[in-house]
């Protein structure tokens, strides 16, 4: 077996289920999808409940792929996307570094997604046992360019921020509970 093959798979694996572990938590933990969906909203995307879901089946589902090795470009792409999403939305304010909540973290993954997407899943996965080769410079070309247009069509449809003199003179607007969406529990990147 060649070692970079198991580094690829193990990469995969890695990306693949913190991807599904983050879509998960989304759909079950803390607040669940209403937690997530207010969330959401409070980050100023527009539909939250819709979001939520989108969330939870981008992340599940590029998690799944990640780990099969399948359409591995494609589900790049998913990562990407999230991860930009979440860097932009919930991260930006908070400077670089992950322990103020910063975008250091999802940075990351965004830039190991379009790793796997230019260096292909490797040997040991479905695209390779298919003949799918997507891999060199279109491989990397759909994962950061699909995830970067996702993002861009996401935040062109939805995102709808309040500006700061609306949110004080709007007193019917709540905030979530801490329970239905602390970032820990319910966040893009959680």
């Amino acid at each position: 077996m060649d070692p970079v093959d198991l580094a690829l798979m193990l990469l995969r694996l890695a990306v693949g289920g913190t991807m599904i572990a983050h879509g998960v938590n989304h759909w079950r933990g803390g607040g669940k999808i209403a937690g997530t969906a207010g969330w959401f909203e409070s980050l100023g995307l527009r539909h939250g409940t819709l979001q939520a879901w989108a969330s939870v089946v981008t992340e599940i589902g590029a998690g799944v792929l990640l780990i099969l090795g399948l359409i591995t470009p494609l589900a790049a792409a998913g990562v990407v996307g999230v991860m930009l999403v979440a860097a932009l939305l919930a991260h930006r304010p908070n400077g670089f570094f992950i322990f103020k909540e910063g975008w250091e973290y999802v940075m990351i993954l965004a830039v190991v997604a379009v790793v796997i997407g230019v260096t292909g899943p490797g040997t040991i996965s479905l695209d390779s046992a298919l003949g799918i080769v997507y891999d060199g410079w279109i491989g990397g070309a759909v994962a950061l360019g699909g995830g970067v247009l996702g993002t861009a069509l996401l935040l062109a449809a939805f995102w709808r921020p309040q500006r700061q003199g609306a949110v004080a003179e709007d007193s019917s607007a709540e905030e979530p509970s801490p329970e239905e969406s602390s970032p820990e529990e319910s966040s893009p990147e959680a």
